[in-house]
């Protein structure tokens, strides 16, 4: 059996290519969107891609389910959840599909996948147990996609917190208990292969180590541990939740109802500083924050290419319909497209390098960098609010006093709340945060500083 994990980066996301050898087939499970990257390592291993499985519907990325199914390659997706959780795009479609249940099993070549139904994260997650024909009659392991992950389980309030489903959460965090107490009767063998890593925001408490053990996790992992009640794992993983990011509730009524087929990736061109500034549509700037902060295109927003944090960003500031222009190092181009259109954001018409932007001497604009020194002295005044981006966990565990507290992520959705007979002094916990924030907060035409500085030197100073 050929098996390779696949990981990106930015969004922590884990995708599996699984193949048999003796026949030369080879199934891809929970793609991205642009799939060219696992035909290519399929072919490099003498392998034909011929099937492709979701175990769920995806909130942080549009899904490459539906690009292997306009291909011709047959795709399984789970059935169960009931009514509001089905796959529209594939019901009555002309694709080659499966629409699979608990205790189903298909095979690919000599490789038997049983599914799994692991309600709980959403209605309709499943996972697939996977055995090695050739070598056994027993699974090895287990894709648990979002379920289990190593050192946690998949958050159950995302169809409450991303997709505005009110009520939603306790319930699902019910079923979660029950797909807990379900996955702890499998034997302590079976390798645990997730969905996600370190850094996703699909779960609270997710480790950095690729894969586990059943066995493990049934020992080690706080999610698991506190799963002796029903009434204490729900009040465990509901406590401490990262909001979502913005375009999560949007990547799930897009995978759920049909992603636009991408086909081949966006080709944005070459253009001057002075035609992306006439153009309509959103600039988004990829270089670090000081730089931005010193100078930038009227109206531009930052993402900085060299953050983890690039597409998740950019989902939570952008409009899925925006023509999207880019400052960014020709080499990273590629990548960057394929990250904006992993979040779908597809529209990226044009580019221009750091460099031009140097040499522009047009119309630019500054933003104020203090720190927190200086936020001591002015934050007293009645025309200034001190707005915190971090996460409502780290504002929880001490803020400025009268501070008021957005996650970055979240930030779009509040901009009416927010005073614009004041000042804002914008600040997070180091300045990567701030400096997004502020990017969004001056297109909106907020008056503020941006606050670059450890959070500790507030806390020391105070």
């Amino acid at each position: 059996m050929y098996f390779k994990q696949l990981f990106d980066k930015k969004l922590a996301q884990y995708a599996y290519l699984i193949g048999c050898q003796a026949t030369g087939e080879a199934i891809v499970i929970d793609p991205m969107r642009d799939i060219d990257q696992y035909v290519a390592l399929a072919e490099s291993e003498n392998l034909k891609i011929i099937a492709a499985a979701d175990t769920h519907i995806h909130a942080d990325y549009v899904s490459g389910l539906r690009e292997f199914a306009e291909k011709g390659v047959k795709v399984y997706a789970s059935d169960e959840g009931g009514p509001d959780w089905q796959y529209e795009w594939l019901k009555e479609s002309d694709y080659d599909y499966q629409l699979v249940h608990d205790d189903d099993t298909f095979s690919i070549g000599n490789i038997k996948f049983e599914v799994m139904h692991t309600p709980g994260h959403t209605p309709e997650s499943v996972c697939f147990l996977v055995t090695d024909g050739e070598a056994a009659r027993k699974p090895m392991g287990i894709l648990t996609g979002d379920f289990v992950f190593v050192g946690d389980v998949g958050r159950p309030d995302l169809l409450e917190t991303a997709a505005g489903i009110k009520g939603a959460m306790e319930p699902a965090a019910k079923d979660l208990y029950h797909s807990v107490r379900a996955f702890k009767s499998l034997p302590v063998y079976l390798q645990v292969w997730p969905a996600h890593g370190a850094g996703s925001a699909c779960g609270k408490a997710m480790g950095s180590v690729p894969i586990s053990t059943v066995g493990y996790e049934r020992q080690f992992s706080l999610a698991f541990r506190a799963s002796k009640s029903e009434g204490q794992f729900v009040d465990y993983i509901l406590d401490g939740q990262p909001e979502p990011p913005l375009y999560f509730g949007r990547m799930k009524k897009v995978n759920k109802e049909g992603p636009p087929i991408l086909t081949a990736l966006p080709a944005p061109q070459k253009i001057s500083i002075e035609e992306m500034i006439n153009s309509p549509g959103t600039i988004v700037d990829t270089r670090d924050g000081k730089a931005f902060m010193e100078r930038h295109l009227p109206g531009s927003l930052l993402a900085s290419y060299d953050d983890n944090g690039f597409n998740t960003v950019a989902g939570s500031y952008v409009e899925p319909d925006d023509d999207i222009y880019l400052i960014i190092e020709e080499e990273n181009l590629e990548q960057a497209v394929r990250d904006l259109v992993r979040v779908g954001l597809d529209h990226i018409k044009g580019y221009a390098t750091p460099a031009d932007l140097s040499l522009w001497d047009g119309e630019t604009n500054h933003i104020e960098v203090i720190d927190f020194e200086e936020v001591n002295r002015l934050r007293d005044s009645n025309d200034i609010q001190v707005l915190d981006v971090r996460k409502a966990t780290e504002y929880q565990e001490g803020h400025i006093p009268d501070a008021e507290n957005i996650a970055h992520t979240r930030l779009s959705e509040y901009l009416d709340e927010l005073p614009r007979d004041k000042e804002l002094l914008v600040h997070c916990a180091s300045g990567q945060r701030s400096s997004y924030a502020s990017s969004l907060l001056t297109k909106a035409g907020f008056r503020l500083k941006c606050v670059i500085d450890d959070f500790s030197n507030w806390k020391n100073g105070k």
